[in-house]
């Protein structure tokens, strides 16, 4: 994958092992109208690494990637891009570091009053002076990598299927050529064939790009086949205090032999002790 947008900000950066790494969340806690959802949370992201965050709903899993973006600050703790906190750094330095990422959404999140290609479009138009003609090469490659033709370019979002809004919204993520890519639920609401495509979109843009991915997701296909490594995090409604909120840090294949029962449960799909716990809070 070739692409002549060159992202000057981090251009011959060194990835020798004394690099800190691109995130890092540092005893991070996060609190919502007094409800605490995150407590204590450390985690490292590790360059041209693919991490996926694993847990049940209402874990923290969005709440952590949102505060990786550095769209929701911490309560208490640092989150840092590349060793330098982002709570130091000023509005217009946060913004122009943000532009070293791509977001996948779960919904997609195209603007549904533009076409296709306007969507593609967008973040071109709004953060470089590239001509049109420039602009609709970019857009047309970054489609045909995800597998759509330039057919579908004149096409609302209303006029698209649920694979081929995900798609698009790939192609918008990765047309600046982002260091680091965020994909939320890159799966759901897709069908099995569908959902094996997008693993392989991710798995694509990994091989043809330098790039560092952060996937949450519940799907088990997803993980085995997109992870390096995988963090699970536990609701802190079920956990005592002194209990960490990360329940595993490892690779797909050690989580699914986990003998820790909540890790292992979620892997395989099994109620297991929930079914209990779910009568009793009824």
């Amino acid at each position: 994958m070739t692409h002549p947008i060159a992202n000057p900000h981090f251009a011959g950066r060194s990835t020798g092992a004394n690099e800190p790494p691109v995130i890092a969340l540092a005893g991070v806690s996060k609190t919502f109208s007094g409800q605490p959802v995150l407590r204590d949370v450390s985690l490292e992201v590790r360059r041209g690494e693919t991490l996926v965050l694993i847990g049940e709903s209402g874990c923290g899993k969005s709440v952590t990637m949102k505060l990786m973006m550095g769209l929701l600050p911490p309560s208490d703790g640092d989150v840092l891009w590349n060793g330098r906190r982002v709570g130091a750094l000023s509005e217009r330095e946060i913004t122009r570091e943000r532009l070293r990422f791509g977001y996948l959404f779960q919904g997609a999140a195209l603007f549904d009053s533009l076409s296709v290609y306007e969507n593609v479009a967008f973040g071109l138009r709004q953060n470089t002076r590239l001509p049109e003609n420039h602009i609709r090469q970019l857009v047309h490659e970054r489609l045909a990598e995800v597998g759509l033709p330039e057919s579908v370019c004149g096409r609302k979002p209303a006029q698209l299927s649920g694979g081929m809004k995900k798609r698009v919204g790939l192609a918008r993520a990765l047309v600046l050529n982002p260091e680091v890519m965020f994909y939320d639920e890159p799966t759901t609401g897709l069908d099995p064939i569908m959902s094996d495509v997008i693993n392989e979109l991710i798995l694509k843009v990994r091989s043809q790009m330098p790039v560092t991915s952060i996937v949450v997701t519940h799907d088990m296909r997803t993980v085995q086949k997109v992870a390096d490594r995988v963090v699970m995090f536990y609701p802190l409604a079920r956990l005592d205090d002194d209990e960490p909120q990360i329940v595993f840090r490892g690779s797909p294949m050690d989580a699914v032999v986990s003998d820790d029962p909540r890790v292992s449960q979620f892997m395989h799909g099994e109620a297991g002790r929930r079914t209990h716990e779910l009568a009793v809070a009824e």
